[in-house]
């Protein structure tokens, strides 16, 4: 039984022109101890996917899908509070831009406990120890002077730190990290990669990464998902999609990979309009 199975999940968006279907009857499956990529530019619905698991989308989204489940446990059927056991725990995320994603008004100290409290019986003292072993785990120094910090008063790479140790507090089974190197600069980068597939080895969890690098994408992902428009145009294990990719897309995003270069111009998605308009038509009608 896999750890997570989503088939056929949708998402419509109620908006002042009508209907906006930002996802389109996509698949995924997710093994313990296996690490996942979601490839595809911006706009492809690749976080929306994931919010939709989390259920974490605005009143104004419609989600719906065959199958979607967690350990066997149908997410679809769980109530407000069921689910509230669920997130944050067992299924856990790190959101873009971490700035963004704390909260200002408050100490790294109170934001981790706030996680803490509300998925353990740790006592107050065994909560603080476990704060400071997070920090330390995500390479934050000085643990228990940083913890008295806000948000402000880091880097972006030391608040990206502190949103993994948050999301990673209470030892979840799966882990969605959507974009964890944006805006960070390529040292940062490295350290962070090499920190969440670390975490995700000792632990054995699963992890999904959000991603349109592909240069990511092959050096952490063991499976490969690729989207454009809301719809599922390939999905490979990491070494098939780079060696022997089937879709149109694909074979465009791997093209215009700098290193992949061969003249003076990189290639565009409109180089392959009319191979990429038969095999996106190919996959609807193979999805249907």
């Amino acid at each position: 039984m896999s750890l997570l199975e989503i088939r056929n999940l949708r998402v419509e968006f109620d908006t002042a022109g009508g209907a906006f279907h930002a996802l389109d009857g996509v698949d995924y499956s997710v093994e313990a101890g296996e690490v996942l990529a979601i490839v595809g530019e911006s706009g492809s619905g690749k976080s929306v996917a994931m919010l939709a698991l989390m259920g974490l989308l605005p009143d104004t989204a419609t989600v719906s899908a065959d199958r979607m489940t967690f350990e066997g446990i149908d997410l679809r059927t769980l109530t407000a509070a069921q689910r509230r056991k669920v997130i944050g725990k067992d299924i856990s995320m790190i959101f873009q831009e971490p700035i963004a994603s704390l909260n200002p008004c408050f100490t790294v100290s109170f934001q981790l406990d706030e996680v803490l409290k509300t998925h353990t019986d740790m006592n107050r003292r065994q909560r603080r120890d476990r704060i400071v072993e997070l920090l330390t785990a995500v390479g934050i120094p000085e643990p228990e002077r940083r913890m008295q910090s806000f948000p402000h008063q880091m880097s972006g790479g030391q608040c990206q730190r502190v949103m993994i140790a948050i999301a990673t507090a209470c030892r979840p089974k799966l882990l969605i990290a959507d974009e964890p190197t944006t805006a960070l600069d390529v040292t940062i980068q490295k350290q962070i990669l090499d920190l969440l597939t670390t975490l995700q080895r000792d632990h054995g969890m699963g992890l999904i990464m959000i991603t349109h690098d592909m240069g990511v994408v092959a050096e952490t992902a063991d499976r490969v998902v690729v989207q454009y428009q809301g719809r599922q145009m390939e999905t490979a294990d990491v070494l098939t999609l780079f060696e022997n990719p089937s879709s149109p897309y694909t074979k465009a995003l791997l093209s215009a990979l700098p290193e992949n270069a061969t003249g003076d111009r990189l290639p565009t998605v409109a180089d392959f309009a009319e191979t990429f308009a038969a095999g996106t038509a190919g996959s609807t009608e193979a999805r249907r």
